[in-house]
């Protein structure tokens, strides 16, 4: 029996408890937190419903699924339309092809049955490695191929950072601070000898850290959700030991968070936060340094500094957050960012181009003039 025939008559079902879907993404390739039950759950109490849909193939047991995906809905105000969101999904082995076609025909059918608008996908499908993306992915790249054969548009709204640095922890703390850059390992030592101290957080914390990451948006320039919903969210994945908050501090004075989040072999550095306060004492260096040894010490294989530019150039938003990661000498990982499937192909148009000119119409009509 060949491949494709094994899942021809394959279907997503949605799965009922925690206990099924965690064992579902168990035994997936790379399962990101944002697939996880609690995300859902969280996602769940801020607008957007959301179904966990396991694939369902004559002759696997139920148990052990060959494909995952979270599903999120949300609707379009006073329609009858319908977004859906898989993020950071799905979750399946993308180098079996003819998986990948089945998974793609039953997120299509779905986004079809439920009249969404359309469907956006965002799994960790690696394009290329390297500063210069030199090194390709050929299962990257076939996969954009079949997206693009099959009507899947790439997405100008990205959510999630399409681009990361990795730093791989399968080698000694010793060896690991070696290989970063001198200027780094300096601010590292400098943060100790000036007083520094980096201590783990519990949630107690999360109210002070929470401010301090409302301030750090107002300082950098980009825009934030209402505190509880971050209040909310570090609280789901620390309660379920997902989250482990770290707390840079001199003389007992807060000066800088990081919120590392842990699913499967990875951590991933999702939160970070820091005030005006002492910066010349380098905290972030030693907040960052402390994480990355706690994630090793956790028997984690890969710390995530989740997030680097599109384009690496200083005229990127994040080229100044790349100037410091840089320095840990992680390796830069290019995926293929987000797709849409467009259901309802008028729906996509209004949504992704009419609403946003608008929107930006109202915008411009409420700035003060010069």
């Amino acid at each position: 029996m060949t491949e494709s025939e094994i899942y021809q008559h394959s279907i997503f079902q949605p799965v009922r408890s925690k206990g099924s879907w965690d064992r579902a993404l168990s035994e997936l390739p790379d399962p990101h937190p944002l697939q996880s039950w609690q995300w859902g759950e969280f996602k769940s109490r801020w607008g957007w419903s959301a179904t966990p849909l396991a694939l369902q193939v004559r002759d696997i047991p139920e148990e052990h699924p060959p494909a995952a995906a979270l599903l999120l809905k949300r609707a379009i105000p006073r329609t009858s339309i319908s977004v859906l969101y898989v993020p950071k999904g799905p979750v399946l082995d993308f180098n079996n092809a003819a998986l990948r076609r089945v998974v793609l025909a039953q997120l299509e059918s779905i986004a079809r049955i439920q009249k969404a608008a359309f469907v956006k996908i965002d799994p960790d499908v690696v394009l290329s490695w390297g500063l210069e993306g030199d090194r390709r992915s050929p299962i990257g790249t076939k996969f954009v191929e079949e997206l693009k054969a099959r009507g899947w548009r790439f997405s100008d709204d990205q959510i999630q950072f399409r681009n990361t640095v990795e730093l791989s922890l399968g080698r000694s703390e010793e060896e690991i601070l070696k290989a970063m850059k001198q200027k780094t390992r300096y601010n590292i030592r400098l943060a100790t000898r000036k007083g520094v101290v980096v201590r783990p957080g519990t949630a107690a914390d999360f109210y002070v850290i929470a401010n301090m990451y409302i301030e750090t948006a107002k300082r950098d320039g980009f825009a934030v959700r209402p505190l509880d919903y971050y209040l909310d969210i570090w609280k789901t994945f620390y309660d379920d030991g997902m989250a482990q908050p770290f707390i840079a501090e001199y003389e007992g004075q807060p000066m800088a968070a990081v919120i590392v989040v842990h699913h499967g072999g990875k951590a991933i550095y999702m939160y970070g936060a820091s005030t005006e306060r002492e910066r010349k004492r380098m905290p972030n260096y030693l907040l960052q340094w402390e994480a990355i040894c706690w994630a090793k010490r956790q028997g984690l294989e890969m710390y995530d500094f989740w997030g680097a530019p599109d384009e690496f150039t200083e005229s990127d938003p994040l080229w100044g957050v790349w100037r410091f990661k840089v320095g840990f000498n992680g390796q830069v990982v290019r995926h293929i960012g987000a797709w849409d499937y467009p259901a309802r192909p008028f729906w996509y148009w209004t949504y992704t181009t009419v609403i946003p000119k608008y929107l930006d119409f109202l915008r411009s009509k409420n700035e003060p003039g010069a």
